[in-house]
């Protein structure tokens, strides 16, 4: 029963351990945002570069499965190209090296006189950080979103070093003598001649193939060999083990993905497999002269340190062969290496969605600007095209059309799945500024189409507007330009200013159709203008007015987002019904700027 016990113990030490792990990672990702995918996509220009970078976010996240599946997810939606992830990849490696450092603070639990290093205790610390931790998580982040994450943050750190000292004391009932006879076993299996090596670098594989995590691998090793004495010669060969077992995560990543995401696991498991390649020839003429650098025990800093020359020695060896690693890579993905790719429109890696969900909301952002650029230019060729109407143009404005009903099927799927995962405040007002305002993209070009079916229209029947009507048009026209413009600009510089300027032309314009009508009738009366043209004239001002609402509804949900609202009705009655000097002011600008002549 008393090992039931230990196994019991253990086990659950390494889930507090994992489990703290990912909610620290989570929360760091979370804090990062989607400034995180500009940063990988600015330094990856170059392999030195990458491998600041992997170092850099692998530091920070404390994962280098979490960068590697990441980069299988960025690759897949094709924001970037495999060539690019080479050098992060390996630095990820050498960024991991941070948390056997870190995890090495709980040897000081076994002593009991350090002075001012008392302070470095998991004991000391651990409990400081998780009561910062749950005042920020229950009290001071429930307006505050960011004080929340960082209180995940403490948490997640506090929980994985309990599961630390879980397992530690879990570990050391094992020093008893009487369980010494299984640990000897052990390590005499791993140090038979040649294929012991072997043996205890397949052990280290399959645990971190099992755990998912080199950095917890090598923090339980760190915890076990506190309480059992194990040589170096069975611990390194064993570490090198857990380089290799760290790429199963990308490997499953990259299950059904395409070819190029496919790429990125490949290129992550040939550079693990090279990097223990590279060191397996100085342990065994180590071991083959009985070197006493492998005899002796080993301790929570040189599995550490060993941890860390490693990757770095590793990295600077392959770096001068990216180039093979890169042609190795494409031959395992079954993708030539100049083959061109035909991406799906607006497509992000399912991956991506649920690994990293801020680096998602960022690229569904950047797809939905896309979005918004082409539909943009689709109305305002149309309503050129209405002064110099052309098949070519028809052609375009309806391709365009059909491309944007693409972007809001595919980023309408993509944001309700990542809605689901835990976002960040800022990633949560991203989605939901986006889920309000697709839907009225789409109609922008939906009414470009119409706009086009109104000039086909005239030219068909031959009909023409009367000079006056024709001037009155022009007019409208002009200032749905206008709007059309502010408001696009706004949403892609998220200026709250510029989004506020766009109600007060949408009155404007809503007074120059309604004028436009009433002299229409007037017309009418006098005999400028006939039934047939007024049918006609009706459906183009009922798209014009149909586009500047729409523009109303974008800058709203730009203005309400600002403020975590989207109380629509509300703001358009504060501007519209109350003293508000901004508005008024913007509405006599504009009033003066679009007019008719007589």
């Amino acid at each position: 029963m008393e090992i039931l016990q230990i196994i019991a113990e253990l086990l659950g030490g390494l889930a507090f351990f994992l489990y703290g792990m990912n909610i620290m990672t989570n929360g760091l990702e979370k804090m990062a945002g989607g400034s995180l995918e500009n940063v990988i996509k600015k330094f990856s220009s170059n392999n030195v570069k990458g491998i600041a970078l992997g170092c850099g976010v692998t530091a920070v996240i404390q994962s280098s499965s979490a960068t590697t599946v990441m980069l299988v997810g960025l690759v897949g939606s094709g924001i970037m190209i495999l060539p690019q992830t080479i050098g992060i990849i390996m630095g990820a490696n050498i960024g991991t090296t941070v948390t056997p450092w870190i995890t090495g603070l709980n040897v000081f639990n076994g002593e009991e006189s350090l002075g001012f290093l008392n302070f470095l205790k998991p004991a000391f610390f651990s409990p400081i950080i998780a009561l910062i931790g749950i005042i920020l998580v229950l009290f001071l982040g429930k307006k505050k979103r960011r004080r929340k994450d960082i209180g995940a943050v403490c948490l997640g750190f506090a929980i994985l070093m309990t599961g630390m000292s879980l397992m530690s004391d879990s570990v050391s009932f094992f020093s008893d003598d009487k369980y010494l006879w299984f640990f000897e076993k052990i390590t005499e299996l791993f140090q038979i001649p040649a294929a012991g090596i072997l043996l205890a670098i397949l052990f280290g594989m399959v645990f971190t193939s099992i755990i998912q995590s080199s950095s917890a691998s090598v923090g339980v090793l760190q915890t076990v060999i506190m309480s059992i004495a194990m040589p170096n010669s069975v611990v390194f060969p064993i570490i090198l083990g857990f380089n290799i077992g760290a790429a199963m995560p990308s490997i499953i990543a990259s299950i059904g993905a395409k070819k190029s995401a496919k790429g990125v696991a490949a290129a992550n498991v040939i550079i693990k497999v090279l990097s223990v390649a590279v060191f397996l020839i100085p342990i065994y003429l180590l071991d083959a002269f009985n070197a006493s650098l492998l005899t002796s025990s080993a301790t929570v800093w040189t599995i550490a340190l060993f941890h860390t020359l490693f990757n770095i020695i590793s990295t600077i060896i392959l770096l001068p062969f990216t180039k093979l690693i890169l042609k190795l890579s494409y031959k395992f993905a079954g993708e030539k290496e100049d083959e061109e790719r035909k991406e799906e429109v607006a497509y992000i890696d399912p991956v991506l969605i649920q690994q990293s969900p801020s680096i998602a909301v960022s690229e569904c952002l950047n797809l939905t600007i896309k979005m918004c650029e082409i539909a943009r230019d689709a109305m305002l060729k149309a309503m050129d095209n209405y002064d110099n109407y052309s098949e070519e143009l028809v052609s375009q404005v309806t391709e365009e059309e059909e491309l944007v009903d693409k972007y809001e099927d595919n980023l309408g799927t993509y944001l309700v799945k990542v809605s689901s995962r835990s976002l960040s405040e800022s990633d949560s007002n991203k989605v939901s500024k986006m889920l309000h305002t697709i839907g009225n993209f789409e109609r922008l070009s939906d009414h470009a189409v119409n706009v086009l079916e109104v000039k086909n229209e005239l030219v068909e029947k031959g009909i023409k507007f009367s000079p006056m009507a024709n001037e009155e048009i022009s007019v409208i026209a002009s200032a749905l330009r206008k709007i059309i413009s502010i408001t696009t600009d706004a949403f892609i510089t998220n200026d709250i200013s510029l989004a506020k300027r766009v109600e007060p032309l949408e009155q404007v314009i809503d007074g120059l159709i309604a004028q436009l009508r009433s002299n229409h009738v007037d017309r009418l009366k006098s005999g400028d203008c006939t039934i047939e043209h007024g049918f006609i004239l009706s459906d183009l001002t009922n798209n014009y007015e149909r586009v500047s609402d729409h523009c109303s509804n974008i800058a709203v949900a730009i203005i309400e987002t600002s403020h975590n609202s989207f109380g629509t009705h509300e703001y358009l009655n504060s501007v519209k019904n109350q003293n508000n000097e901004d508005f008024e002011n913007a509405f006599e600008q504009y009033s003066e700027e679009f007019h008719f002549n007589h």
